[in-house]
């Protein structure tokens, strides 16, 4: 997928500039239930999704809410959840894709993602739901990165870009600065080692986490050159993409991330960061939940996390306003499911709840409009929609935007770089040749 247009952009600046003035689960997991239509009338939904109560209490919070409310005001409907953790849950789409025994409601991502099951005829289109109830109500850009051939196939609930989260404390104890520059990221990296600090939490052996420092450091040396070699209109030898590989590796050589990273999982990793053994971290506003309002996390906690934006490098072509980013997770319906009509009433239920609701209780950006003008925010996550508000340009998730063969060579490449078992030059070479293939 292409970077939005900056008229596209501009959209959604001006739609954000509104926005800022104006697993433990209910029911069963769902294994081994058959949905649908009983002659009685009742109707049994399976809902598959990647919000489990412990490393997502917030969203799973406001899922359960929003499922207890539809089955309150739906009697004869009853709604059973399965839930998995982000790899597993991406595994487990993959193996019911297999045998057309999807979830009647599932969790997809955009892009290169979300079209292989379009083309195999596995998602439901919903255009219909976007000239109802919700005409209107998402931000621009948002819909238009899960359709198809003009057809839309989920519906967005997120909106995210990708700071780097700090621990403000850890940073006063060494007199460090978050930084504007890469020259001056580096010396943050060499005075927490030099001190025996962490400086990066990274969990990759879910390698998409690793993606996010390659892709930053690729779009602040070359500009869209990441975007054109994955869309075919520029090649992955570009010196800017050499280059962006290298950094990485010279950032391992410095110690830069904790130890053992590439055999622990995201949350394995987030934990280096939340158990302030760690000073950065990565990661998606999906994660503010847990530095704004999950009351399961200390506030003094909280208080001392701040971010930065991913630092400019000397002689890039980008500029410290262009994020790694773009719609989160969208809500699909099953094209086999025999409950279909029900299905899509709770994706629409769920979609306009969710973005009622998503900002004050779970602390998340949703890809619904949302009048916040008599709402007290966290002052970071005020901050952080201020940033979106700003955006130059919002580079989608590398893995997302290619196509499921080169996405997975994508992501094995970025563990072996990480690893240091490719060089710079052969991780690019790979990733040519998984495009050049088209699949």
């Amino acid at each position: 997928m292409r970077k939005k247009p900056i008229a596209m952009l501009l959209t959604w600046t001006l739609i954000l500039a509104v926005f800022l003035s104006g697993c433990s689960n209910s029911g069963s997991d769902g294994e081994g239930e058959a949905s649908g239509s009983g002659s009685d009338g009742k109707v049994t939904l399976k809902f598959m999704h990647l919000w489990p109560a412990g490393s997502s209490a917030q969203q799973n919070k406001l899922v359960n809410e929003i499922i207890k409310q539809y089955q309150t005001d739906h009697p004869n409907v009853t709604i059973k959840q399965e839930v998995l953790e982000n790899e597993q849950y991406k595994n487990k789409l993959k193996i019911l894709s297999a045998s057309n025994e999807l979830p009647d409601v599932g969790v997809t991502w955009a892009a290169g993602f979300l079209e292989p099951y379009v083309k195999g005829n596995l998602f439901a289109p919903l255009d219909d739901l976007l000239s109802g109830s919700l005409e209107g109500k998402f931000i621009a850009g948002t819909t238009e990165a899960y359709a198809v051939d003009g057809k839309t196939y989920a519906l967005p609930i997120e909106l995210n870009i990708s700071p780097i989260y700090y621990n403000k404390d850890i940073f006063s104890k060494y007199n460090l600065q978050p930084p504007a520059t890469y020259d001056e990221f580096l010396n943050v990296v060499k005075t927490l080692t030099d001190n025996g600090v962490v400086p990066i939490a990274l969990g990759n052996k879910d390698r998409w986490t690793g993606s996010l420092w390659y892709m930053y450091l690729a779009n602040r040396l070359g500009g869209d050159a990441l975007e054109k070699a994955i869309n075919g209109t520029g090649k992955f030898d570009d010196p800017a993409l050499i280059q962006a590989a290298a950094e990485v590796q010279k950032l391992v050589d410095m110690n830069a991330f904790n130890k053992g990273y590439n055999g622990l999982s995201n949350d394995e990793g987030k934990s280096e960061f939340m158990n302030e053994k760690a000073a950065m971290y990565l990661m998606g506003t999906w994660e503010l939940p847990n530095y704004t309002t999950n009351p399961d996390v200390p506030q003094e906690f909280k208080d001392k996390i701040g971010f930065f934006k991913f630092p400019t490098m000397d002689g890039g072509k980008s500029d410290i306003n262009s994020w790694v980013g773009g719609p989160g997770v969208g809500l699909f319906v099953a094209q086999n499911s025999k409950v279909k009509d029900e299905a899509q009433k709770f994706v629409q239920y769920f979609v306009e709840k969710w973005g009622d609701s998503s900002v004050t209780e779970a602390g998340v950006i949703p890809a619904t409009k949302v009048d916040t003008a008599e709402v007290k925010l966290p002052q970071l996550y005020t901050d952080l929609l201020n940033e979106l508000n700003q955006a130059s340009s919002l580079t989608l998730f590398a893995d997302v935007q290619m196509k499921p063969t080169a996405a997975q060579v994508h992501l094995d490449m970025i563990q072996a770089l990480f690893g240091k078992a490719v060089t710079p030059e052969e991780f690019v070479k790979k990733h040519q040749e998984a495009i050049d293939k088209g699949n």
